[in-house]
């Protein structure tokens, strides 16, 4: 169990930072400030402050759980830099999070399919490519059943499930393990960008709105609806928890 644990801790943090990464890497290219890259899960106490570049503090939280860029700070407490930015570059900057762990994944393919698999660079490109592909439409295809009403959230699997998966992918040897962190990376990089309310594709689905207004919206209405997608999101989390858990005990 403990193998288990600790590789879903160390898998999803790296995905997780990839993603932050992909976010403050095209934040800072559109020159809108990020105050701070954390590594550890947003709502635990900062532990330490690792070092500062520029306006940027690199921290680290209690929870050793993820991590997150804010674009936040005491001074602009409502992130108006970012909503000052053009559209295309706030389209750029949520993007950006999910295009890195697709990147990723498939740097973690290639090298897999060659050594696992002894396939030779080309095929391995091209195996990676066709995976890629193949975990994107059905990923699209399963939420599509579930928005629908032809399939049931019991098909995803939550924090339990994906531990007991890291688990299994651990104990088959590093190449699997690397295998499940490029599927989980992928995952990960699909999910978010999904349009629903919290989710860097519920971002960019404002965005189209207020494209096709003409007019931004404020940043009140902003928090207000990230608010209610995250209260959701962590209700269906806890449901397919509860499901996930259900599932082992019987």
């Amino acid at each position: 169990m403990f193998i288990a644990i600790f590789s879903f801790v160390l898998v999803l943090s790296v995905v997780v930072l990839v993603h932050e990464f992909g976010h403050f890497l095209a934040a800072r290219k559109a020159g809108v400030p990020v105050y701070e890259f954390s590594v550890g899960f947003p709502f635990s106490p900062r532990v330490a402050t690792l070092f500062r570049h520029r306006e940027t503090e690199f921290t680290l939280r209690l929870l050793p759980l993820g991590g997150f860029v804010s674009f936040s700070s005491e001074t602009d407490e409502h992130a108006k830099k970012l909503f000052a930015a053009s559209r295309t570059s706030r389209a750029l900057i949520m993007s950006a999070g999910s295009l890195f762990n697709v990147i990723f994944a498939f740097l973690l393919f290639v090298p897999a399919f060659m050594i696992g698999e002894s396939m030779s660079l080309s095929n391995a490109v091209v195996a990676s490519i066709q995976t890629i592909w193949s975990v994107i439409s059905e990923t699209i295809r399963l939420f599509i059943n579930i928005f629908s009403g032809s399939t049931g959230v019991e098909n995803l699997s939550g924090p339990v499930g994906i531990t007991v998966l890291a688990g299994q992918a651990a104990s088959g040897g590093w190449m699997d393990l690397l295998l499940f962190t490029g599927f989980l990376s992928l995952s990960l990089g699909i999910m978010n960008m999904i349009p629903f309310p919290g989710l860097d594709g519920g971002q960019l689905f404002i965005l189209l709105i207020e494209a096709l207004r003409n007019k931004p919206m404020c940043v009140r209405t902003h928090q207000i609806v990230n608010l209610a997608g995250i209260v959701l999101f962590i209700m269906l989390s806890l449901f397919v928890t509860w499901h996930d858990i259900t599932k082992l005990i019987s």
